[in-house]
């Protein structure tokens, strides 16, 4: 996979090395000339290292982004993690975008607009080789021997819908070979039922055909 990553520092540079050691093809916008200097010279493998800021398209141009499977937000500001990732998903339609978010308070704001955040780096690096594998966004736990998988999916800003109303479960045109299973609040989690409603921010748990996760993730971002 190619992967760009914002930010070089501890955070980022520890993750590029794991996915360059996987096999990976990695690209990092760093905005701090000495240490884009200093990454150039210690990775190795097939590697970018771009000088610039994150949260411009043409950083992220310059990376490679058109061609990349994943964009990673691992600055240690939340600010800017958020915003390279929103620019990364919704002006270059990037598959998946995970950010590193550093303050906790923050993560409802993440998962609100449909961005994957974690606090763990090596939680970082195994959700995106779980998407080498199984090409889904989220995955719980694969079932009957990888052919069926039980993933999670976050809700973001509704294109077709309005964020205040929410869309219905039964409105929802799934993929053949797809179910919705449950729905995770943020203290709380049912069974899903076709009049439950969706907003911005729930966690959508799915139980799929391994071969149709990439079709329902790409429903969940057309929503």
């Amino acid at each position: 996979m190619y992967i760009v990553i914002s930010g070089g520092g501890k955070v980022g540079s520890y993750l590029a090395n794991v996915l360059l050691a996987s096999g990976n093809e990695v690209a990092i916008i760093e905005e701090r000339a000495e240490t884009a200097d200093a990454l150039s010279v210690t990775l190795e493998g097939p590697y970018l290292v771009i000088q610039g800021d994150s949260c411009d398209s043409r950083s992220q141009e310059d990376a490679g982004i058109r061609q990349a499977d994943v964009f990673v937000g691992a600055t240690g500001q939340d600010d800017t993690n958020l915003v390279a990732c929103e620019v990364a998903q919704r002006v270059f339609n990037v598959p998946r975008v995970v950010a590193r978010v550093n303050n906790p308070k923050n993560l409802r704001i993440f998962r609100e607009v449909g961005i994957e955040c974690v606090s763990s780096t090596t939680l970082i690096a195994n959700l995106i080789e779980e998407e080498a594998l199984l090409g889904s966004v989220s995955v719980v736990s694969s079932l009957n021997h990888g052919n069926v998988a039980l993933s999670e999916f976050t809700v973001g800003h509704m294109r077709h819908h309005s964020d205040e109303e929410g869309v219905t479960i039964g409105e929802i045109e799934m993929p053949e070979g797809a179910l919705i299973v449950a729905i995770a609040y943020e203290d709380d989690a049912q069974v899903a039922a076709p009049d439950m409603v969706l907003y911005p921010g729930d966690q959508v748990i799915v139980v799929a055909d391994s071969d149709v996760l990439d079709d329902v993730r790409s429903l969940f971002r057309s929503l």
